[in-house]
């Protein structure tokens, strides 16, 4: 294994382990020359997926267990110390992969992670951080639920990391970063989000202030921050909400031979909503703030959208975005500063 890019991929965890997991990576690896692929689990499972011989810049790493979906995270980190999770964290902590992507259990990848990799310097938690559609494109959202109750500081150092995401992952130069609250005004809010509002306001990136649950959506604001209950249930109602207007328009487009036809005609709208609001295209949640680079991809993710959670990992990678973070961090905790101190 050379000193390349190299990226481990948990390929036993999810609804559909190494049967998605593995052509999903070899898809990305194909396309990526300077990219190298560590598979992480059972041989015997592993290795009927990859025909006669392994693929060049490929390799697989033996994890003999599995964490389980609904295994509670403190059994996983405790119990589980060979499983395919742990094992591919283990190889970012060595340096032998730049980055890792599971489609495992949420809670115990992050606790995993947080044991075996640590937190950036002014980082308190970590957070999970992905983008929605909108009409600008997406925006860029956190926490999404890794922190249900979180103070000031938390959702001042969300801000900042929401922002170098934003920079680093989809080229935005100064992203637009508001705070989620139930109205624009000043005196709107829980005391820690009054706080968060102020000591944003003087933090060296574009704070633009609060925002409603409406500018998720409507481009004003690039990135949106919340506590990760909030988060959580923005992005479920999200899906949700998704999945109701999709059968809806099945419903009314099948209800007459007339509307069936007319479907027919509308179909290239129709095609361009779904690939607009597909969940698959957004796929890769970052778990930002470790001191390494984590890539949660949806549990039931299929080989399209686990080879999008694998590209996200490769980006973070290449930019080096724990690093970004400690350094626009420390420029924050600066900023916060008296003079003099």
């Amino acid at each position: 294994m050379n000193a390349g890019l190299v990226i481990a991929v948990d390929a036993m965890s999810g609804d559909h382990g190494a049967k998605v997991a593995v052509p999903a990576a070899l898809d990305v690896l194909s396309a990526t020359p300077d990219l190298e692929i560590v598979l992480v689990g059972r041989d015997e499972v592993l290795r009927p997926l990859l025909g006669s011989r392994l693929p060049a810049r490929c390799s697989i790493v033996e994890a003999s267990e599995v964490v389980g979906m609904d295994e509670r995270p403190k059994d996983a980190l405790r119990r589980k110390k060979n499983s395919s999770m742990r094992v591919a964290i283990n190889l970012v902590e060595r340096g032998e992969a730049s980055a890792c992507v599971s489609a495992g259990n949420t809670g115990a990848l992050l606790a995993t992670a947080r044991f075996v990799l640590g937190m950036i310097p002014g980082i308190d938690r970590p957070a999970i951080v992905s983008v929605v559609p909108a009409v600008h494109g997406h925006t860029v959202m956190l926490d999404l639920g890794a922190n249900p109750d979180c103070k000031a500081d938390h959702l001042v150092q969300f801000a900042v990391m929401g922002s170098v995401i934003a920079t680093d992952l989809h080229g935005l130069e100064r992203p637009r970063i508001g705070l989620l609250n139930v109205g624009e005004e000043d005196i709107k809010g829980t005391e820690e989000i009054r706080e968060a509002h102020r000591r944003l306001a003087a933090a060296p990136i574009n704070y633009t202030g609060f925002v409603e649950g409406d500018k998720i959506f409507s481009g004003d604001v690039d990135v949106v921050v919340t506590d990760g209950f909030t988060g959580n249930v923005a992005l479920k109602s999200m899906e949700g909400l998704a999945r109701f207007i999709g059968g809806v328009m099945r419903e009314e487009f099948t209800r007459s031979p007339l509307r069936k036809l007319s479907a027919i005609g509308a179909r290239p709208v129709l095609n361009a909503v779904k690939v607009r609001l597909d969940p698959g295209a957004y796929n890769g949640a970052s778990m930002v703030g470790l001191a390494g680079v984590v890539i949660k991809s949806h549990g039931g993710a299929n080989r399209a959208a686990f080879a999008n959670a694998v590209r996200v990992a490769i980006t973070e990678a290449r930019k080096g975005v724990p690093g970004q973070i400690e350094e626009l961090m420390a420029r924050v905790v600066a900023a916060s500063e008296p003079p003099g101190a």
